[in-house]
């Protein structure tokens, strides 16, 4: 692909980042658009479940349902593995005839050759890889490897940007939460003269009796109050 159109393609792929696409989205958009600058035959990005200590396959063009299937890597097995636990860029001639390659039966299949593997890294931490496959079989250039290093690091920023979106939700949710409860159990102190550990216990009793949030059971008492204020 001539310098011109990789330009435009990184371009793109900076655009969906900051815009408001959902992640799976983005990292959609990251493999086609990466499959297109390198000419991959498959192009695929995982990402690590830390609870497992695994890299599990999140993105890619593929049409093949065997490979976006393929069971998930422990850091530091295969090519990807060892690229995630290593944190620098691994280049495999033939993944058919590379003993650390897991897969070699889905790579003669699907004819996969060479195999660039780049980790995605945010601030030092790896959080995954991005893997380039060609059909045959291809040395890659340092131009080649500065494109997806480039497009690795964009895609590890959107990732961790995403995420920390996530927890910065889930703690306002908490926090909204336990605003709610905390009016409740004022409330029921108020109305029937309870201690603050009685009025929270008959708000636990009524969320488990009536299998309801302790924040439904909760916004059902600040509504039943405000209701008699109004009458």
């Amino acid at each position: 692909m001539p310098f011109k159109e990789q330009i435009k393609a990184l371009s793109k792929i900076a655009k969906a980042i900051t815009s408001d696409l959902y992640l799976e989205d983005i990292l959609r958009l990251i493999v086609t658009v990466t499959a297109e600058v390198l000419g991959s035959n498959i192009c695929s990005l995982m990402l690590i479940d830390e609870k497992n200590n695994e890299l599990v396959i999140r993105a890619t063009q593929s049409m093949s349902e065997e490979y976006n299937k393929k069971p998930p890597l422990k850091i530091g097995e295969g090519i990807a593995g060892k690229a995630a636990a290593q944190n620098k860029p691994l280049i495999v001639k033939d993944v058919t005839k590379e003993k650390e390659y897991k897969y070699q039966d889905i790579a003669k299949k699907e004819s996969l050759c060479s195999l660039l593997c780049v980790p995605l890294a945010v601030k030092g931490k790896v959080i995954g890889v991005i893997n380039c496959y060609t059909s045959t079989p291809h040395d890659f250039t340092e131009t080649e490897i500065e494109i997806l290093t480039s497009i690795a690091n964009q895609a590890a920023v959107a990732i961790e940007n995403t995420e920390l979106m996530v927890k910065s939700k889930v703690i306002q949710e908490e926090l909204e939460n336990r605003k709610k409860i905390e009016r409740a159990k004022g409330l029921l102190m108020k109305e029937e003269g309870l201690t603050e550990e009685q009025a929270y216990l008959k708000l636990q009793r009524f969320s488990m009796d009536h299998r309801k949030t302790m924040r439904e059971v909760a916004e059902a008492i600040i509504l039943s109050a405000e209701i008699k204020k109004k009458v």
